[in-house]
């Protein structure tokens, strides 16, 4: 790290969102080092735990150590934020490939940046996130990152640029041998539906969802539009769209409310510039523009590979837990010996191979909950595109070519 930002440097960054675990911040000032970046700043529980808050002497737990014991630059990182970073550049990077995963750079900020930076945004965050978190002070570095919502090549001001941000969930239905009978609806209903009738009963959503992952990951060109559309209708935290860098639709802090007219009608206007079609037909354009980039980008594919790494279940992969910590497994004390056979070879295999169902739980675990950016700009007449940056899509309903590029998230 050696860039640092200073106090004085707050008040160039704005609020982008936030998720469970880091703000998003986008850079509005003039320095060239900066311009088209964001930044990812960790946040800690608010709920009086001061020690929740507090760095960790060692960046890995010991039996992290040995899981990641391949991976010599994450085991020997002394920060959590620098381990983070060093996970997506070292695992996840080479599973998804270098084109969808930027591991960012991580900078230096003293507490005063990150006090200003917290007074600053509060007014924009939800009331409900403010209450759960807060920006964590005792983080000696921010992860400063590509902004994948424009464009940061060629000529910025040539065309509008819009993008979609899309959170695709778990895109397959688990096989495993070891889910259990009293679980067995994992076999058939997809995790994400399973948690919007948990949402809907608790009463954190007013509409269940009519995405389904499996759409969206079929390769089916009229199931992918399906499933953009379904995302559309009910965007929760799944689904955003960004013009030239600023929110248009969706939630900034989480999710979104339900698509009614008015929203509809205002995303349909502020398409106008982008989307040459006529009134009312903007949006079915653009989601036809998306369906046919996530298809024709193959980004899908990728991420369900590294997904399929868990392909234990989570009631498979907590056997292998047990048996590396070498503690005694709970989940057998609580069975039958008929019940035992099922789990046998598990605990019967090789440290080695312990290591490795567990790893490739976490992996896949990470990949299920990632997001990916598309970045949209119209090619203009005569322009010869962008080269080998992006690929490019012929918008036949109305007559025009999109560059875009896809970003994975993680």
């Amino acid at each position: 790290m050696e860039m640092i930002l200073r106090e004085k440097d707050a008040n160039e960054w704005v609020y982008r969102g936030e998720g469970a675990a880091n703000l998003v911040l986008a850079y509005t000032g003039s320095s060239p080092t900066f311009i088209g970046k964001v930044m990812r700043i960790r946040k800690c529980p608010r709920n009086g735990a001061e020690g929740m808050c507090m760095r960790s002497p060692s960046a890995l737990t010991a039996l992290e150590r040995l899981l990641w014991k391949d991976v010599d630059e994450l085991i020997s990182s002394s920060d959590n934020e620098i381990a983070c970073q060093l996970f997506a550049h070292h695992v996840m990077k080479p599973l998804l490939g270098p084109k969808y995963v930027d591991a960012g750079m991580l900078v230096e900020v003293p507490r005063e940046f990150l006090e200003l930076v917290e007074k600053n945004v509060i007014r924009q965050r939800p009331a409900w996130r403010v209450d759960n978190a807060r920006v964590d002070m005792h983080r000696g570095s921010v992860l400063l990152m590509s902004d994948h919502s424009v464009f940061t090549h060629g000529n910025l001001g040539s065309s509008p640029c819009i993008s979609v941000e899309i959170k695709p969930k778990c895109g397959f239905i688990p096989l495993s041998r070891f889910i259990s009978e009293g679980t067995a609806i994992k076999r058939r209903i997809t995790r994400f539906q399973m948690h919007q009738a948990l949402k809907l009963h608790q009463g954190e959503i007013s509409l269940l969802s009519k995405y389904n992952p499996l759409d969206l990951f079929s390769g089916s060109k009229e199931r992918i539009y399906k499933a953009i559309k379904d995302l559309f209708t009910t965007p929760q935290n799944n689904f955003r769209v960004f013009m030239n860098g600023s929110l248009i639709f969706g939630g900034l802090g989480g999710g979104a409310e339900d698509t009614n007219f008015g929203i509809a009608k205002a995303f349909e206007n502020a398409l106008k510039s982008v989307i040459q079609a006529d009134n009312g037909l903007c949006t079915e354009n653009l989601l036809t523009l998306v369906a046919e980039a996530v298809k024709k980008s193959g980004v899908l594919d990728r991420l369900l590979d590294v997904q399929k790494l868990d392909n234990v279940d989570i009631e498979g992969a907590i056997h292998a837990y047990y048996d590396i910590t070498r503690q005694q497994c709970i989940i057998c004390r609580e069975l039958s010996e008929e019940q035992l056979k099922r789990y046998t070879s598990l605990h019967s295999a090789s440290l080695d191979e312990s290591l490795r169902i567990v790893k490739d739980y976490l992996i896949a675990a990470t990949a299920k909950d990632c997001s990916f950016m598309i970045c949209f700009r119209q090619r203009k007449a005569g322009d010869s595109g962008s080269g080998s940056i992006c690929s490019n899509i012929y918008l036949e309903s109305t007559k025009q070519t999109f560059d875009f590029k896809v970003q994975d998230l993680t």
